[in-house]
C-alpha cells in the first residue's frame, strides 16, 4: 500500500512556543467558559482541524496518525517510542517536550493541558473502527493507544 499523504508537516521554530500560547488559552477558556466548552473546542479540533487524519482512521488507516506522531515528537526532541503490534499501536511518551517547555516558559502547566491530546484523539477516532485511549502516566508523560473497537 502506498504511503498516505500527511497534511501537517510544517517545520520552523515557533511550534514549542505555540504550546505556551495554547496553555494560556486553555486556562482562559476554562476560567471563563468552563471545561465543557474547552472540551468541545478540542473535539472540534479533532474532527475539523485534523480532518485528514480522521478521514484516514474512518477508512481504517492509522498510518497518517502514526506519521503525525513521529513527525512532531521527533521535531520537538521528545523521549518516546511507538510500538506497532497486531492488535494495537502504543505511543509511549516518557518526556513530552511540549509539557516541559510550557513548564519552563511560564512555570505553570494548566491541569487541562493534556486534555487537548485526550479529547482530540477521541474526536479523531469518532466514527472510525478505532478507539484511541490516552493515559496520563505522570507530569509530561503519557501513553496513547490505538485499538480496533470490539
Amino acid at each position: 500500500m502506498a504511503e498516505s499523504t500527511m497534511r501537517y508537516e510544517e517545520g520552523g521554530n515557533i511550534h514549542l512556543d505555540f504550546h505556551g500560547a495554547t496553555n494560556t488559552t486553555i486556562d482562559f477558556i476554562v476560567e471563563r467558559f468552563g471545561v465543557a466548552a474547552m472540551d468541545e473546542i478540542f473535539r472540534k479540533m479533532g474532527r475539523d482541524v485534523y480532518a485528514s487524519i480522521r478521514n484516514d482512521l474512518i477508512a481504517g488507516d492509522t498510518r497518517q496518525l502514526v506519521r503525525h506522531w513521529k513527525h512532531f515528537f521527533d521535531r520537538e526532541g521528545a523521549d518516546y517510542d511507538i510500538a506497532i503490534g497486531d492488535d494495537e499501536i502504543v505511543l509511549t511518551v516518557r518526556r513530552c517536550t511540549a509539557w516541559h517547555h510550557v513548564k519552563g516558559l511560564v512555570g505553570h502547566v494548566s491541569p487541562h493541558f493534556c486534555d487537548q491530546t485526550s479529547r482530540t484523539n477521541e474526536a479523531m477516532a469518532e466514527g472510525s473502527p478505532f478507539a484511541i485511549d490516552t493515559e496520563i502516566t505522570g507530569e509530561g508523560s503519557c501513553r496513547q493507544i490505538i485499538r480496533r473497537r470490539a
